[in-house]
């Protein structure tokens, strides 16, 4: 992580990354050298064991705008089918990586969270709003569908179809009072103690054996859209297996027994 980023904040704290976007002048919207340096940690992350949570957060007072429009005069400048196809699924391809990780994802999110920021907080494990939060698809504000970046595969999932139709085909904005109610986001706090909700759950997850956490988060993305309860059990079975084949295992099972905390060695 000894990178130096133009456009995010990276931060290490043991296994916990803070992952920033850090264009607080434009609400943080995804121009190129932001989407070239996402990828770029991202691509790190899938190989990096050692870190083991992710916070995923916006500098300033926005989490994401979505797509920088003012960037190279989007929308009007005429490119083959060819090359905005490209264009397209190098965005969308930001929320497969995250989906995809190893490492739960934590979006703390903070004012807005627009179009491709709406898609980078769905795409996240666990989502946690400050007060201020307001999430939408504006694509579908600007002339185009709403289904974009995985939104709609990801937000009828998560708050079922009726609500998705309902913020899909509108465009309207869900504050924070709603998307909890919804199931959008798991907690809403103040906007002074977001970021630190956000690392008391991360701290909570990095408790947990770090292949137990892996094999976790893998069989959830895998049960989601398992055609069977056979299916979903059958993943199941594997990860238990496989957590029983480590040193962890047998490490939390005496740290219960001894009423002490574990220390696990991902072995």
């Amino acid at each position: 992580m000894d990178a130096q980023y133009e456009t995010l904040e990276v931060r290490r704290e043991d296994g916990l990354l803070w992952l920033i976007l850090n264009r607080p002048h434009a609400l943080n919207a995804l121009n190129r050298p932001l989407i070239d340096e996402l990828h770029g940690v991202l691509d790190m992350l899938h190989d990096d064991q050692s870190i083991r949570v992710v916070i995923l957060r916006g500098a300033g007072r926005a989490f994401c705008a979505g797509l920088d429009l003012k960037e190279a005069n989007a929308g009007t400048t005429k490119v083959s089918v060819a090359q905005g196809l490209r264009d397209q699924r190098r965005i969308a391809e930001l929320a497969i990586k995250i989906h995809r990780a190893p490492q739960p994802f934590i979006a703390a999110v903070r004012g807005p969270a627009s179009g491709g920021g709406f898609a980078l907080a769905l795409a996240s494990d666990i989502r946690i709003a400050g007060e201020s939060a307001r999430m939408n698809a504006a694509f579908i504000r600007i002339g185009l569908s709403a289904c974009d970046v995985g939104v709609s595969y990801f937000l009828p999932r998560i708050v079922g179809s009726s609500v998705a139709s309902e913020l899909l085909l509108t465009g309207d904005f869900i504050d924070a009072p709603r998307a909890l109610a919804t199931g959008l986001v798991s907690r809403v706090v103040s906007d002074t103690e977001l970021d630190h909700a956000a690392e008391e759950m991360a701290r909570k997850i990095l408790r947990n054996s770090p292949l137990g956490v892996r094999l976790t988060k893998e069989c959830l993305r895998y049960s989601v859209d398992a055609p069977t309860l056979e299916a979903a059990i059958a993943m199941e079975d594997r990860s238990q297996i496989l957590t029983t084949q480590t040193s962890d295992v047998h490490e939390g099972i005496s740290a219960f027994l001894e009423k002490r905390e574990p220390k696990y060695e991902d072995t």
